[in-house]
Protein backbone atom coordinates (compact mmCIF):
# COMPACT_ATOMS: atom_id res chain seq x y z
CA UNK A 1 0.00 0.00 0.00
CA UNK A 2 1.57 3.61 -0.91
CA UNK A 3 2.02 6.02 2.10
CA UNK A 4 -0.24 8.64 2.64
CA UNK A 5 1.03 12.03 1.54
CA UNK A 6 1.27 13.10 5.71
CA UNK A 7 3.47 10.20 5.97
CA UNK A 8 5.39 11.21 3.09
CA UNK A 9 5.63 13.98 4.03
CA UNK A 10 7.34 12.83 7.39
CA UNK A 11 9.64 10.94 5.44
CA UNK A 12 10.66 14.01 3.73
CA UNK A 13 11.15 15.70 6.95
CA UNK A 14 13.47 12.41 8.28
CA UNK A 15 15.67 12.61 5.49
CA UNK A 16 16.49 16.17 5.62
CA UNK A 17 17.24 15.35 9.51
CA UNK A 18 19.63 12.78 8.52
CA UNK A 19 21.02 14.98 5.72
CA UNK A 20 22.05 17.46 8.77
CA UNK A 21 22.48 14.40 11.76
CA UNK A 22 23.21 11.14 10.36
CA UNK A 23 23.07 9.75 13.37
CA UNK A 24 20.13 11.36 14.65
CA UNK A 25 17.72 8.73 16.44
CA UNK A 26 15.27 11.76 17.06
CA UNK A 27 11.48 10.75 16.57
CA UNK A 28 10.68 14.01 15.61
CA UNK A 29 6.78 15.40 15.70
CA UNK A 30 4.90 16.52 12.38
CA UNK A 31 1.88 18.47 13.52
CA UNK A 32 -0.81 20.58 12.25
CA UNK A 33 -0.38 24.12 13.57
CA UNK A 34 -3.57 26.28 15.74
CA UNK A 35 -3.30 28.82 13.61
CA UNK A 36 -3.19 29.07 9.82
CA UNK A 37 -0.20 31.88 9.92
CA UNK A 38 1.81 29.22 11.25
CA UNK A 39 1.98 26.81 8.09
CA UNK A 40 0.18 23.74 6.88
CA UNK A 41 2.58 21.58 9.12
CA UNK A 42 5.01 22.17 11.73
CA UNK A 43 8.33 20.39 13.32
CA UNK A 44 10.01 20.44 17.08
CA UNK A 45 12.85 18.76 15.37
CA UNK A 46 15.40 21.20 16.03
CA UNK A 47 14.72 21.30 19.96
CA UNK A 48 15.01 17.22 19.65
CA UNK A 49 18.59 17.62 17.56
CA UNK A 50 19.79 20.52 20.05
CA UNK A 51 21.12 18.40 22.46
CA UNK A 52 22.49 15.70 20.21
CA UNK A 53 24.22 18.32 17.76
CA UNK A 54 25.49 20.77 20.57
CA UNK A 55 23.85 23.95 18.82
CA UNK A 56 21.29 26.48 19.10
CA UNK A 57 17.59 25.05 18.01
CA UNK A 58 17.29 28.47 16.02
CA UNK A 59 20.63 27.57 13.60
CA UNK A 60 19.80 23.50 14.00
CA UNK A 61 16.20 24.81 12.53
CA UNK A 62 17.46 27.43 9.38
CA UNK A 63 19.85 24.31 8.52
CA UNK A 64 16.93 21.83 8.87
CA UNK A 65 14.24 24.28 6.70
CA UNK A 66 16.68 24.45 3.86
CA UNK A 67 17.19 21.39 3.83
CA UNK A 68 12.93 20.38 3.86
CA UNK A 69 12.81 23.08 1.57
CA UNK A 70 14.84 21.51 -1.28
CA UNK A 71 13.44 18.00 -0.76
CA UNK A 72 10.18 18.90 -1.16
CA UNK A 73 11.00 19.79 -4.57
CA UNK A 74 9.04 22.93 -5.25
CA UNK A 75 6.23 21.18 -3.48
CA UNK A 76 6.44 23.90 -0.64
CA UNK A 77 5.52 27.42 -1.40
CA UNK A 78 7.82 28.53 2.02
CA UNK A 79 9.86 26.68 4.80
CA UNK A 80 9.84 29.08 8.06
CA UNK A 81 11.15 29.36 11.23
CA UNK A 82 9.21 30.66 14.35
CA UNK A 83 9.59 30.63 17.83
CA UNK A 84 12.45 28.34 19.41
CA UNK A 85 13.18 26.55 16.51
CA UNK A 86 9.93 25.35 15.47
CA UNK A 87 10.08 24.99 11.33
CA UNK A 88 6.45 25.68 9.71
CA UNK A 89 6.36 24.28 6.37
CA UNK A 90 3.97 25.95 3.53
CA UNK A 91 3.00 23.80 1.27
CA UNK A 92 1.40 24.97 -2.46
CA UNK A 93 -1.67 24.29 -3.64
CA UNK A 94 -0.15 21.29 -6.21
CA UNK A 95 0.91 19.39 -3.32
CA UNK A 96 -2.73 19.60 -2.14
CA UNK A 97 -4.21 19.03 -5.74
CA UNK A 98 -1.73 15.61 -5.79
CA UNK A 99 -2.39 15.08 -2.19
CA UNK A 100 -6.17 14.49 -3.27
CA UNK A 101 -5.24 12.67 -5.93
CA UNK A 102 -3.61 10.16 -3.24
CA UNK A 103 -6.69 9.62 -1.29
CA UNK A 104 -8.82 8.89 -4.23
CA UNK A 105 -6.49 6.39 -5.54
CA UNK A 106 -6.33 4.61 -2.19
CA UNK A 107 -8.50 1.20 -2.06
CA UNK A 108 -9.25 2.18 1.90
CA UNK A 109 -7.55 5.00 3.25
CA UNK A 110 -7.24 4.91 7.08
CA UNK A 111 -6.46 1.78 6.53
CA UNK A 112 -2.91 0.83 8.09
CA UNK A 113 -0.68 -2.27 7.24
CA UNK A 114 0.46 -3.61 10.31
CA UNK A 115 1.57 -7.28 11.10
CA UNK A 116 -1.84 -9.24 12.05
CA UNK A 117 -2.62 -10.11 15.47
CA UNK A 118 -5.19 -12.00 17.44
CA UNK A 119 -7.07 -9.84 19.44
CA UNK A 120 -10.26 -11.65 21.44
CA UNK A 121 -12.64 -9.46 22.05
CA UNK A 122 -15.50 -9.85 24.28
CA UNK A 123 -18.27 -7.28 24.84
CA UNK A 124 -21.58 -7.10 25.92
CA UNK A 125 -21.40 -10.48 27.66
CA UNK A 126 -24.68 -8.80 29.79
CA UNK A 127 -26.47 -11.38 32.20
CA UNK A 128 -29.11 -12.95 29.47
CA UNK A 129 -31.71 -12.25 32.09
CA UNK A 130 -33.60 -10.06 30.26
CA UNK A 131 -33.77 -7.63 27.61
CA UNK A 132 -30.32 -5.89 26.18
CA UNK A 133 -30.66 -2.64 28.43
CA UNK A 134 -29.34 0.85 26.95
CA UNK A 135 -26.58 0.08 29.51
CA UNK A 136 -25.41 -2.73 27.97
CA UNK A 137 -25.96 -0.77 24.37
CA UNK A 138 -23.02 1.38 25.24
CA UNK A 139 -20.77 -1.63 25.57
CA UNK A 140 -22.44 -3.23 22.18
CA UNK A 141 -21.46 0.45 20.42
CA UNK A 142 -18.25 0.74 21.86
CA UNK A 143 -16.76 -3.10 21.63
CA UNK A 144 -18.12 -3.24 17.81
CA UNK A 145 -16.70 -0.04 16.77
CA UNK A 146 -13.45 -0.47 18.76
CA UNK A 147 -13.60 -4.01 16.90
CA UNK A 148 -13.89 -2.37 13.66
CA UNK A 149 -11.03 0.15 14.25
CA UNK A 150 -8.51 -2.78 15.07
CA UNK A 151 -9.49 -4.10 11.82
CA UNK A 152 -8.69 -1.37 10.08
CA UNK A 153 -4.84 -0.89 11.65
CA UNK A 154 -3.86 -4.78 10.87
CA UNK A 155 -5.90 -6.31 13.71
CA UNK A 156 -6.94 -10.11 13.34
CA UNK A 157 -10.09 -9.91 15.39
CA UNK A 158 -13.01 -12.21 16.85
CA UNK A 159 -15.97 -11.03 19.00
CA UNK A 160 -16.91 -13.04 21.57
CA UNK A 161 -20.20 -12.67 24.09
CA UNK A 162 -19.94 -14.39 27.03
CA UNK A 163 -23.01 -15.77 28.58
CA UNK A 164 -23.30 -15.57 32.10
CA UNK A 165 -25.84 -18.84 32.19
CA UNK A 166 -24.53 -20.44 35.30
CA UNK A 167 -24.96 -19.49 38.99
CA UNK A 168 -27.54 -17.76 41.73
CA UNK A 169 -28.79 -15.20 39.00
CA UNK A 170 -29.76 -17.50 36.52
CA UNK A 171 -31.16 -19.62 39.51
CA UNK A 172 -33.44 -16.73 40.33
CA UNK A 173 -34.04 -16.23 36.43
CA UNK A 174 -35.47 -19.72 36.43
CA UNK A 175 -37.51 -19.70 39.64
CA UNK A 176 -38.92 -16.14 38.42
CA UNK A 177 -40.19 -17.89 34.77
CA UNK A 178 -41.51 -21.14 37.17
CA UNK A 179 -43.30 -18.60 39.47
CA UNK A 180 -45.35 -17.09 36.32
CA UNK A 181 -46.28 -20.00 34.90
CA UNK A 182 -47.91 -20.77 38.32
CA UNK A 183 -49.37 -17.31 38.12
CA UNK A 184 -47.61 -16.31 40.88
CA UNK A 185 -45.30 -13.27 41.84
CA UNK A 186 -41.34 -14.08 41.47
CA UNK A 187 -39.33 -14.42 44.56
CA UNK A 188 -37.93 -11.26 45.96
CA UNK A 189 -34.58 -11.58 44.81
CA UNK A 190 -36.29 -12.75 41.73
CA UNK A 191 -36.67 -10.75 38.04
CA UNK A 192 -40.56 -9.33 37.90
CA UNK A 193 -40.24 -7.23 34.38
CA UNK A 194 -43.11 -8.13 32.00
CA UNK A 195 -41.06 -10.07 29.65
CA UNK A 196 -40.53 -12.46 32.44
CA UNK A 197 -44.55 -13.07 32.05
CA UNK A 198 -43.84 -12.77 28.32
CA UNK A 199 -41.26 -15.38 28.61
CA UNK A 200 -43.36 -18.08 30.86
CA UNK A 201 -46.25 -18.17 28.73
CA UNK A 202 -44.04 -18.52 26.01
CA UNK A 203 -42.49 -21.50 27.34
CA UNK A 204 -45.50 -22.93 29.04
CA UNK A 205 -47.24 -22.68 25.61
CA UNK A 206 -43.75 -24.49 23.97
CA UNK A 207 -45.05 -27.51 26.82
CA UNK A 208 -41.88 -26.20 29.60
CA UNK A 209 -42.29 -28.17 33.45
CA UNK A 210 -42.86 -25.67 35.96
CA UNK A 211 -41.13 -27.60 38.84
CA UNK A 212 -38.27 -28.41 36.46
CA UNK A 213 -35.90 -25.36 37.37
CA UNK A 214 -32.78 -26.58 35.40
CA UNK A 215 -34.40 -27.17 32.08
CA UNK A 216 -36.29 -23.77 32.64
CA UNK A 217 -33.00 -22.19 33.25
CA UNK A 218 -31.22 -23.49 29.88
CA UNK A 219 -34.76 -22.61 27.78
CA UNK A 220 -34.94 -19.46 29.23
CA UNK A 221 -31.27 -18.68 29.15
CA UNK A 222 -31.30 -19.52 24.98
CA UNK A 223 -34.79 -17.57 24.36
CA UNK A 224 -33.33 -14.40 26.31
CA UNK A 225 -30.10 -14.78 23.99
CA UNK A 226 -31.88 -15.11 20.77
CA UNK A 227 -33.89 -12.07 21.92
CA UNK A 228 -30.23 -10.53 22.88
CA UNK A 229 -29.06 -11.87 19.44
CA UNK A 230 -31.52 -10.45 17.11
CA UNK A 231 -31.64 -6.90 19.02
CA UNK A 232 -27.84 -6.65 18.34
CA UNK A 233 -28.15 -7.39 14.79
CA UNK A 234 -30.59 -4.49 14.41
CA UNK A 235 -27.53 -2.03 16.12
CA UNK A 236 -25.55 -3.21 13.39
CA UNK A 237 -23.43 -5.97 15.75
CA UNK A 238 -22.82 -9.37 15.31
CA UNK A 239 -20.87 -11.76 17.14
CA UNK A 240 -18.28 -14.82 16.20
CA UNK A 241 -19.20 -16.92 19.17
CA UNK A 242 -21.07 -17.28 21.82
CA UNK A 243 -19.44 -18.70 24.77
CA UNK A 244 -21.42 -20.34 27.72
CA UNK A 245 -20.27 -20.40 31.48
CA UNK A 246 -22.12 -23.36 31.70
CA UNK A 247 -19.99 -25.09 29.84
CA UNK A 248 -16.67 -24.29 31.57
CA UNK A 249 -18.15 -25.93 34.46
CA UNK A 250 -19.75 -28.91 32.53
CA UNK A 251 -16.47 -29.98 31.11
CA UNK A 252 -14.64 -29.56 33.67
CA UNK A 253 -12.18 -26.52 32.82
CA UNK A 254 -12.99 -24.81 36.33
CA UNK A 255 -11.58 -27.76 38.28
CA UNK A 256 -8.88 -28.47 35.79
CA UNK A 257 -8.12 -24.24 36.43
CA UNK A 258 -8.18 -25.14 40.23
CA UNK A 259 -5.32 -27.66 40.10
CA UNK A 260 -3.36 -25.97 37.67
CA UNK A 261 -3.24 -23.08 40.21
CA UNK A 262 -2.87 -25.48 42.91
CA UNK A 263 0.15 -27.35 40.87
CA UNK A 264 1.66 -23.76 40.80
CA UNK A 265 1.53 -23.58 44.32
CA UNK A 266 -0.62 -20.45 44.51
CA UNK A 267 -3.40 -21.93 45.35
CA UNK A 268 -4.72 -23.04 48.97
CA UNK A 269 -7.08 -24.47 51.61
CA UNK A 270 -7.87 -21.94 54.34
CA UNK A 271 -11.01 -21.82 56.53
CA UNK A 272 -12.53 -24.12 54.82
CA UNK A 273 -12.64 -22.17 51.11
CA UNK A 274 -9.70 -22.74 48.32
CA UNK A 275 -7.66 -19.35 47.83
CA UNK A 276 -5.11 -18.04 45.37
CA UNK A 277 -2.12 -15.97 46.43
CA UNK A 278 -2.83 -12.69 44.46
CA UNK A 279 -1.40 -10.96 46.63
CA UNK A 280 2.22 -12.58 45.44
CA UNK A 281 1.64 -10.88 41.97
CA UNK A 282 0.02 -6.82 43.32
CA UNK A 283 -3.25 -7.72 44.56
CA UNK A 284 -4.38 -5.95 47.87
CA UNK A 285 -5.27 -9.45 49.29
CA UNK A 286 -5.87 -13.04 48.43
CA UNK A 287 -9.16 -14.44 46.91
CA UNK A 288 -11.38 -16.89 47.22
CA UNK A 289 -11.89 -19.64 44.68
CA UNK A 290 -14.17 -22.15 46.18
CA UNK A 291 -16.49 -20.98 48.75
CA UNK A 292 -16.80 -22.68 52.00
CA UNK A 293 -19.74 -24.21 50.76
CA UNK A 294 -18.25 -26.04 47.81
CA UNK A 295 -19.71 -23.34 45.57
CA UNK A 296 -17.24 -21.81 42.84
CA UNK A 297 -16.94 -18.22 42.69
CA UNK A 298 -17.61 -16.01 39.82
CA UNK A 299 -13.93 -15.32 40.20
CA UNK A 300 -12.26 -18.69 39.47
CA UNK A 301 -15.01 -18.68 36.41
CA UNK A 302 -13.63 -16.08 34.54
CA UNK A 303 -9.93 -16.98 35.43
CA UNK A 304 -11.27 -20.54 33.59
CA UNK A 305 -12.86 -18.42 30.69
CA UNK A 306 -9.73 -16.59 29.90
CA UNK A 307 -7.42 -19.57 30.34
CA UNK A 308 -9.66 -21.41 27.40
CA UNK A 309 -8.99 -18.25 25.67
CA UNK A 310 -5.44 -18.33 25.64
CA UNK A 311 -5.65 -21.84 24.82
CA UNK A 312 -8.10 -21.22 21.46
CA UNK A 313 -5.06 -19.44 20.05
CA UNK A 314 -5.93 -15.68 21.57
CA UNK A 315 -2.84 -13.09 21.64
CA UNK A 316 -4.56 -10.19 23.43
CA UNK A 317 -7.78 -10.42 25.09
CA UNK A 318 -10.04 -6.93 25.08
CA UNK A 319 -12.70 -6.96 27.59
CA UNK A 320 -14.65 -3.66 28.53
CA UNK A 321 -16.01 -4.08 32.05
CA UNK A 322 -18.23 -2.38 33.61
CA UNK A 323 -17.86 0.91 36.22
CA UNK A 324 -18.04 -1.54 39.43
CA UNK A 325 -14.62 -3.81 38.17
CA UNK A 326 -11.99 -1.18 38.96
CA UNK A 327 -10.92 -4.01 41.51
CA UNK A 328 -11.44 -6.69 38.91
CA UNK A 329 -8.96 -5.82 36.59
CA UNK A 330 -5.88 -6.49 38.38
CA UNK A 331 -7.22 -9.57 39.98
CA UNK A 332 -7.66 -10.91 36.69
CA UNK A 333 -3.62 -9.71 35.70
CA UNK A 334 -2.65 -11.63 39.32
CA UNK A 335 -4.81 -14.91 38.14
CA UNK A 336 -3.26 -14.61 34.91
CA UNK A 337 0.34 -14.69 36.18
CA UNK A 338 -0.49 -17.15 39.08
CA UNK A 339 -1.58 -19.36 35.55
CA UNK A 340 2.28 -18.43 33.80
CA UNK A 341 0.70 -16.54 31.32
CA UNK A 342 1.69 -12.57 30.24
CA UNK A 343 -0.58 -10.27 32.46
CA UNK A 344 -0.15 -8.21 29.59
CA UNK A 345 -2.15 -10.10 27.35
CA UNK A 346 -4.97 -9.32 29.29
CA UNK A 347 -6.81 -5.75 28.78
CA UNK A 348 -9.90 -4.63 30.39
CA UNK A 349 -11.33 -0.75 29.53
CA UNK A 350 -14.01 0.62 32.18
CA UNK A 351 -17.44 1.76 30.85
CA UNK A 352 -19.33 4.34 33.17
CA UNK A 353 -22.72 4.50 32.96
CA UNK A 354 -25.28 5.79 30.32
CA UNK A 355 -28.16 7.77 31.67
CA UNK A 356 -31.08 8.56 29.60
CA UNK A 357 -32.36 11.98 29.28
CA UNK A 358 -35.76 13.16 28.09
CA UNK A 359 -37.01 16.36 28.48
CA UNK A 360 -34.12 17.34 31.20
CA UNK A 361 -34.63 14.22 33.60
CA UNK A 362 -33.11 11.31 34.14
CA UNK A 363 -34.54 7.94 33.85
CA UNK A 364 -33.98 5.23 36.42
CA UNK A 365 -33.22 1.97 35.59
CA UNK A 366 -33.12 -1.57 36.97
CA UNK A 367 -33.10 -4.58 35.41
CA UNK A 368 -34.69 -6.78 38.08
CA UNK A 369 -37.70 -4.87 38.82
CA UNK A 370 -38.74 -4.47 35.22
CA UNK A 371 -37.84 -0.46 34.74
CA UNK A 372 -35.31 -0.29 31.99
CA UNK A 373 -35.10 1.56 28.31
CA UNK A 374 -33.98 -1.47 25.84
CA UNK A 375 -32.07 -0.95 23.31
CA UNK A 376 -34.89 -2.30 20.97
CA UNK A 377 -36.86 0.82 22.19
CA UNK A 378 -34.35 3.29 22.18
CA UNK A 379 -33.26 2.01 18.26
CA UNK A 380 -37.52 2.02 17.45
CA UNK A 381 -37.12 5.98 18.89
CA UNK A 382 -34.09 7.73 17.18
CA UNK A 383 -32.94 4.74 14.95
CA UNK A 384 -29.63 2.69 14.88
CA UNK A 385 -27.86 4.93 13.55
CA UNK A 386 -28.32 8.20 15.83
CA UNK A 387 -28.08 5.40 18.91
CA UNK A 388 -25.20 3.94 18.07
CA UNK A 389 -23.83 7.68 17.53
CA UNK A 390 -24.54 8.99 21.03
CA UNK A 391 -23.97 5.53 22.30
CA UNK A 392 -20.21 6.16 21.06
CA UNK A 393 -19.70 9.97 20.91
CA UNK A 394 -17.78 10.17 24.75
CA UNK A 395 -14.97 7.97 25.78
CA UNK A 396 -15.78 5.38 27.55
CA UNK A 397 -14.33 6.21 30.76
CA UNK A 398 -16.30 8.68 31.29
CA UNK A 399 -20.06 8.69 32.08
CA UNK A 400 -22.91 9.62 29.28
CA UNK A 401 -25.91 11.11 29.16
CA UNK A 402 -27.90 10.13 26.28
CA UNK A 403 -30.57 12.95 25.26
CA UNK A 404 -33.22 11.72 23.84
CA UNK A 405 -34.50 15.44 22.31
CA UNK A 406 -31.51 15.85 20.84
CA UNK A 407 -30.90 12.24 18.80
CA UNK A 408 -34.39 12.42 17.60
CA UNK A 409 -33.96 15.90 16.17
CA UNK A 410 -33.46 16.12 12.05
CA UNK A 411 -30.95 19.05 12.24
CA UNK A 412 -27.87 20.26 12.09
CA UNK A 413 -27.66 20.55 15.61
CA UNK A 414 -27.61 16.53 15.78
CA UNK A 415 -24.33 15.65 15.42
CA UNK A 416 -25.04 12.50 12.76
CA UNK A 417 -27.55 14.02 11.16
CA UNK A 418 -24.86 17.27 10.31
CA UNK A 419 -22.41 14.43 9.42
CA UNK A 420 -24.51 12.54 7.59
CA UNK A 421 -26.30 15.06 5.69
CA UNK A 422 -22.29 16.47 4.26
CA UNK A 423 -22.38 12.82 3.06
CA UNK A 424 -26.00 12.95 1.21
CA UNK A 425 -25.14 16.69 0.23
CA UNK A 426 -21.75 15.58 -1.65
CA UNK A 427 -23.74 12.49 -3.32
CA UNK A 428 -26.41 15.41 -4.59
CA UNK A 429 -23.37 17.34 -6.12
CA UNK A 430 -21.77 14.24 -7.52
CA UNK A 431 -24.81 13.64 -9.61
CA UNK A 432 -25.49 17.08 -10.18
CA UNK A 433 -22.43 16.99 -12.16
CA UNK A 434 -22.85 13.59 -13.35
CA UNK A 435 -26.28 14.84 -14.94
CA UNK A 436 -24.97 17.98 -16.02
CA UNK A 437 -22.14 16.26 -17.74
CA UNK A 438 -19.43 18.18 -15.99
CA UNK A 439 -15.76 17.66 -16.91
CA UNK A 440 -14.84 14.18 -14.95
CA UNK A 441 -18.79 14.33 -13.36
CA UNK A 442 -18.40 10.52 -13.82
CA UNK A 443 -14.99 9.89 -12.69
CA UNK A 444 -13.74 12.09 -10.72
CA UNK A 445 -10.85 10.18 -9.49
CA UNK A 446 -9.36 10.02 -12.92
CA UNK A 447 -10.14 14.27 -13.41
CA UNK A 448 -8.45 15.05 -10.27
CA UNK A 449 -5.29 13.44 -11.75
CA UNK A 450 -5.84 15.30 -14.89
CA UNK A 451 -2.64 18.12 -15.57
CA UNK A 452 -5.35 21.09 -15.19
CA UNK A 453 -6.56 19.85 -12.22
CA UNK A 454 -3.40 19.31 -11.00
CA UNK A 455 -2.35 22.86 -11.66
CA UNK A 456 -5.72 24.78 -10.14
CA UNK A 457 -5.67 27.41 -7.57
CA UNK A 458 -7.36 25.92 -4.32
CA UNK A 459 -9.11 28.07 -1.50
CA UNK A 460 -8.28 28.56 2.05
CA UNK A 461 -11.23 27.05 2.76
CA UNK A 462 -10.28 24.04 0.10
CA UNK A 463 -6.69 23.58 1.26
CA UNK A 464 -7.99 23.48 5.08
CA UNK A 465 -10.57 20.59 3.68
CA UNK A 466 -7.97 18.50 2.31
CA UNK A 467 -5.64 18.59 5.32
CA UNK A 468 -8.74 17.36 7.53
CA UNK A 469 -9.00 14.42 4.73
CA UNK A 470 -5.18 13.80 5.49
CA UNK A 471 -5.69 13.74 8.93
CA UNK A 472 -7.79 10.25 8.85
CA UNK A 473 -5.30 7.57 8.45
CA UNK A 474 -3.54 9.22 12.08
CA UNK A 475 -7.64 9.65 13.97
CA UNK A 476 -7.80 5.60 12.81
CA UNK A 477 -4.41 4.90 14.33
CA UNK A 478 -4.94 6.93 17.52
CA UNK A 479 -8.52 5.17 17.90
CA UNK A 480 -6.81 2.20 17.57
CA UNK A 481 -4.19 2.42 20.44
CA UNK A 482 -6.17 4.33 22.31
CA UNK A 483 -9.13 2.23 22.39
CA UNK A 484 -10.82 5.46 22.01
CA UNK A 485 -13.37 4.81 18.31
CA UNK A 486 -15.53 8.34 19.97
CA UNK A 487 -12.21 10.49 18.51
CA UNK A 488 -14.02 9.14 14.89
CA UNK A 489 -16.99 11.14 15.78
CA UNK A 490 -14.97 14.13 16.90
CA UNK A 491 -12.98 14.12 13.63
CA UNK A 492 -16.77 13.34 11.63
CA UNK A 493 -17.97 16.58 12.63
CA UNK A 494 -15.19 18.50 12.19
CA UNK A 495 -14.51 16.98 8.64
CA UNK A 496 -18.36 17.99 8.47
CA UNK A 497 -17.79 21.31 9.37
CA UNK A 498 -14.68 21.84 6.96
CA UNK A 499 -16.72 20.22 3.76
CA UNK A 500 -19.66 22.48 4.81
CA UNK A 501 -17.00 25.97 4.95
CA UNK A 502 -15.59 24.32 1.55
CA UNK A 503 -19.52 24.26 -0.20
CA UNK A 504 -20.33 27.83 1.23
CA UNK A 505 -16.79 29.31 -0.31
CA UNK A 506 -16.35 27.20 -3.44
CA UNK A 507 -18.53 26.43 -6.22
CA UNK A 508 -18.27 23.04 -7.68
CA UNK A 509 -20.32 22.14 -10.78
CA UNK A 510 -20.20 25.16 -13.19
CA UNK A 511 -17.30 26.77 -11.54
CA UNK A 512 -15.16 26.86 -14.73
CA UNK A 513 -17.55 28.77 -16.73
CA UNK A 514 -18.55 30.84 -14.11
CA UNK A 515 -14.70 32.22 -13.64
CA UNK A 516 -13.20 30.94 -17.23
CA UNK A 517 -11.14 28.77 -15.41
CA UNK A 518 -9.77 25.39 -16.93
CA UNK A 519 -9.89 21.97 -14.42
CA UNK A 520 -10.76 23.60 -11.46
CA UNK A 521 -13.98 22.14 -11.60
CA UNK A 522 -12.80 18.84 -11.91
CA UNK A 523 -10.17 19.39 -8.90
CA UNK A 524 -13.31 20.09 -7.16
CA UNK A 525 -15.08 17.44 -7.70
CA UNK A 526 -11.96 15.44 -6.48
CA UNK A 527 -11.76 17.04 -3.58
CA UNK A 528 -15.68 16.54 -3.09
CA UNK A 529 -15.39 12.56 -3.64
CA UNK A 530 -12.52 11.70 -1.22
CA UNK A 531 -14.60 14.02 1.31
CA UNK A 532 -17.20 11.50 0.94
CA UNK A 533 -15.31 8.65 0.78
CA UNK A 534 -13.68 9.54 4.17
CA UNK A 535 -17.13 10.25 5.92
CA UNK A 536 -18.16 7.59 4.59
CA UNK A 537 -15.66 5.02 6.02
CA UNK A 538 -15.21 7.24 9.06
CA UNK A 539 -19.19 5.92 9.85
CA UNK A 540 -18.34 2.52 8.84
CA UNK A 541 -15.60 2.49 11.70
CA UNK A 542 -18.38 3.32 13.97
CA UNK A 543 -21.00 0.93 12.33
CA UNK A 544 -22.90 4.09 11.40
CA UNK A 545 -25.02 4.16 7.51
CA UNK A 546 -23.37 6.99 4.81
CA UNK A 547 -26.75 7.70 3.14
CA UNK A 548 -26.72 8.85 -0.77
CA UNK A 549 -29.71 10.88 0.24
CA UNK A 550 -31.71 12.63 3.37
Amino acid sequence: MAADPVTELRGTLERAIAGIEPDSTAQPGLERPPKAELGDYSTNAAMLLAPVMRMAPREIAERLAGEVERALEGRAKRVEVAGPGFVNVFLDDRWHREAVASVLGTERFGAGGRAPHAILLEFVSANPTGPLTVAGARGAAYGDSLGRVLEATGGDVSREYYMNDAGTQIRNFAASIAARMRGEEPPEDGYSGEYVTELARELAAAGADASDLDGLARTGVEAMRARIAETLERFGVTFDTWFSERSLHEHGAVEDTVEELRAAGHAYDSEGAVWLRTTEFGDDKDRVLIRSDGEPTYFVADIAYHRDKLARGAEHMITPVGADHHGYVPRMRAALAALGKDPDSYEAPIMQLVNIVEGGERARMSKRRGEFVTLDELIDDVGADAARWFLAQRSHDTALDLDLDLARTQSQDNPVYYVQYAHARIASILRKAADEDAPGGDDPRAAALAAAALASAAEASERALIRRLLDFPAEVELAADRRAPHRLCAYSTALAADFHAFYRDCRVVGVDAEQGTDGLEQARLGVCMAAKMVIAEALALLGIGAPERM
